[in-house]
Order: structure tokens, then C-alpha cells, then sequence
């Protein structure tokens, strides 16, 4: 797995030497379609185990007594969606623009945030503060969409009881700001330089890969994101946009 400065040796190098470039380029495009084509391969038949199991456990519900039966199902989730992630992040940079209101997607995903927390009979107080004059966005929506829920989703993972999620939007000039604050647990200053590492967890079934996937989604667009949090008192995950 390539850290920031094998990513920055490798750019640097592809901006000085025109052959380095068109080599690497195609060695990282080669990657990407046996990456994207490993999990398409293992996720098939994972699928349709998960399905026979399932049609086990309606036939015969007795095996959910069965020692291990619970895990074991849990594992086969838990790897259908690492293959899931893992393929999504090998394509995390590859947009498909469309112009769109970014006020209309992030008042969308507030709603529908909203009212999973009402499902769920969530004793966490959410709020939004987005503003009308956001203007159009060109951009990837639907990767743009997974990145704010994803975000709004760790806020809630990291609120074990009651506890406040904020999503504010403000837009400067060419730049959108995002904003998702929670009270929540906070993460601990020894992990937060590395949160955004590929395969990097810190919580209990994470993949590692949703803060990845979003870190790579917002540089694609040209953006950046950024996190400050205190152990036990919260995290602020910060996202920035070009217009």
C-alpha cells in the first residue's frame, strides 16, 4: 500500500520524465482493473453463498442455534462489504460530472439523515444550517452524496448515547465549505494522523476504507478535507469544494 510520499515520488517523477509518466500511468491503470476485477470475482460466489445461507436459515430456522452460525453470517456481510468499499475506492477518482444545486443535495441528505435518527429513536439532536445561495456545482453527485453520508454516519457511530451532529454549508468566493460537528467520543491525537489511511480502523467492523474513499473522492473533485477533534468532546470533519 503506497503512503503520501511514495504518491509524491511518483508525481514528482511523472511531471520530469514523459516516459515515466505514460509507464506509470498504465501500471496504475493496469492495477485498477485487476483490483476492481479480483472483487467482482470474489464477490459473486460470496453472494451467492450468503444467499444459500439465508434460504438455510428460512428452511431451518434451528441453526441460528447452531454455535457460530450468528458470526459466521456476520463475517460474510462484513466481507461482502469490504469487497463493496474496496471496489469503490479503487474507482473513488473516476467522476462522472453533472451540473446540480449542492444546495438541493446537502438539504436531501440532512432530510434523510434525519429521519433514519427518527427510526432508529435516536436520543442524538441533529441540525443543519445550509443556506440558499449555494449556487450550481459540477461535479460527481452521487460520490459527492456518499462522501457527506459517510461522514454524518461516523458522527453517529462515535455518539454512544445522546450527544448533537451539526452539517453547516457556506460558500466564499469559489469555495464551498462543509461542515459535520458531533459530541461525540473524539479520536485520540496518536490516531489521527493516520485516519485517513486505506485499511485504517480504529472501530469495532470498520473496513477502513470510508474515510479513504472520501479523501479521495474530494481531492478528486479539486477539494481538500480536514479533521480536528478532542478525545472525548467531539470531532469537526471539515470539506472543501472549488466552484
Amino acid at each position: 500500500m503506497m503512503h503520501n510520499i511514495d504518491i509524491n515520488k511518483m508525481n514528482q517523477l511523472m511531471e520530469e520524465n514523459e516516459d515515466a509518466r505514460q509507464i506509470i500511468s498504465q501500471l496504475l491503470e493496469n492495477h485498477q482493473i485487476t483490483v476492481s476485477t479480483i472483487a467482482h470475482e470474489i464477490r459473486n460466489p460470496l453472494t451467492l453463498i450468503s444467499s444459500a445461507l439465508q434460504i438455510i436459515q428460512v428452511q431451518h430456522p434451528e441453526v441460528t442455534e447452531f454455535s457460530h452460525w450468528k458470526q459466521t453470517m456476520e463475517d460474510i456481510d462484513f466481507m461482502r462489504q469490504l469487497l463493496e468499499e474496496l471496489s469503490t475506492f479503487n474507482n473513488g477518482n473516476t467522476l462522472n460530472y453533472s451540473v446540480f444545486s449542492i444546495e438541493h443535495l446537502l438539504k436531501n441528505i440532512a432530510i434523510s439523515f434525519a429521519i433514519s435518527l427518527d427510526e432508529a429513536d435516536s436520543d442524538i439532536e441533529f441540525s443543519s444550517s445550509i443556506p440558499d445561495n449555494l449556487g450550481k456545482f459540477t461535479g460527481d453527485k452521487i460520490k459527492l452524496e456518499e462522501v457527506f453520508l459517510n461522514l454524518l454516519k461516523n458522527a453517529r457511530e462515535a455518539i454512544p448515547g445522546h450527544g448533537t451532529i451539526l452539517l453547516a454549508a457556506g460558500r466564499k468566493k469559489d469555495i464551498l465549505t462543509i461542515k459535520i460537528k458531533d459530541s461525540g467520543c473524539g479520536i485520540p491525537t496518536e490516531n489521527i494522523e493516520s485516519i485517513f489511511e486505506p485499511f485504517k480502523t480504529y472501530k469495532q467492523g470498520g473496513t477502513g476504507l470510508g474515510l479513504s474513499l472520501s479523501q479521495r473522492i474530494v481531492e478528486a473533485h479539486g477539494g481538500s478535507i480536514s479533521v480536528a477533534s478532542t478525545e472525548g468532546k467531539g470531532t469537526l470533519f471539515t470539506v472543501k469544494l472549488p466552484i
